[in-house]
């Protein structure tokens, strides 16, 4: 029925808007971008719960003959990256929707493993690739307290309840431990990136799991990306002058407000203090900063 349809349309095609016509290839666009996971209450950073309806939404597009990702990263928490992952496969297989991710400024460490949803990874010619690894870090400030006199007083209950606590002397079994959960996950990422990357991947794993990081040539001779260009030439050329590229955003209330994602109204609700701000912030701030941006 819809092929008859579309031939008794005949010349009358032309004059529908671009969006309704069946013979203009259309990829809907989604936008990943900035640290993964919550930074504070009040300034959720890159989480499921924040893009998985405009993930829905874009895998809903009817025509729509892949998804392009639009990755600009530089990582955060491994459980929200891949959540996020997740989420991708699952909406690509069961639309059976091939998945296209172009790296920006950025596609590292967790950036990266949101990249690896995409069937192909393409990048600029200046783009960072890579830091596949683990980091974590704290601050100490036992001997300030001393200097200044404060006394830290601090009740629990489990022995390992107060571990790496930032305000006692750190504890040579607590930093092993947390060595070792740290080289679980970086054991689950890599063998992530195995599993999408497959034969694709060149490097040896001493120097492709090294927490290392490069550009685009590099990143191609590894096999971590697939090749170098852009969004709008790289599709143009594959689905021609014609295709649409709508960006998906957030859905908007009435009110015009963009309508945030499961949990997140719930975390808005809660107030956070300048100094959790101002420790996000550095702490956003130092993890750009770690690829030079």
């Amino acid at each position: 029925m819809p092929n008859i349809f579309t031939r008794a349309l005949g010349p009358l095609r032309i004059l529908l808007p671009a969006r309704f016509r069946p013979d203009i290839p259309i990829v809907p666009v989604v936008r990943l971008t900035g640290i993964i996971g919550v930074a504070t209450p009040l300034r959720p950073g890159l989480m499921l719960s924040t893009i998985a309806r405009t993930l829905e939404r874009a895998f809903a597009v009817r025509r729509a003959r892949a998804v392009a990702l639009i990755i600009n990263s530089p990582g955060g928490s491994p459980t929200q990256s891949h959540l996020i992952l997740r989420r991708i496969r699952q909406l690509a297989e069961e639309k059976k929707i091939p998945v296209l991710a172009f790296i920006e400024d950025v596609g590292a460490s967790g950036g990266y493993m949101l990249a690896c949803g995409g069937d192909e990874i393409i990048c600029d010619q200046y783009s960072i690739v890579g830091s596949i690894g683990v980091v974590g870090g704290s601050f100490g400030f036992p001997k300030l307290m001393d200097k200044l006199g404060i006394e830290r007083r601090l009740y629990t209950s489990g022995e390992h309840k107060a571990m790496l606590d930032p305000f006692l002397p750190e504890k040579p079994e607590d930093v092993k431990r947390l060595k070792a959960i740290q080289k679980d996950i970086h054991a689950h990422f890599i063998a992530l990136v195995k599993e999408r990357r497959g034969a694709k991947l060149r490097g040896a794993d001493k120097t492709l799991y090294s927490g290392e990081f490069w550009t685009a040539p590099k990143a191609i001779e590894l096999g971590l990306v697939d090749g170098i260009g852009d969004l709008r030439s790289v599709l143009r050329e594959r689905y021609g002058e014609k295709v649409r590229m709508p960006l998906i955003m957030a859905e908007r209330s009435l009110l015009g407000r963009r309508l945030p994602g499961v949990n997140v109204v719930e975390a808005l609700a809660k107030q956070a203090g300048l100094a959790d701000d101002l420790i996000s912030a550095l702490e956003a701030r130092a993890l750009w900063s770690r690829y030079g941006l």
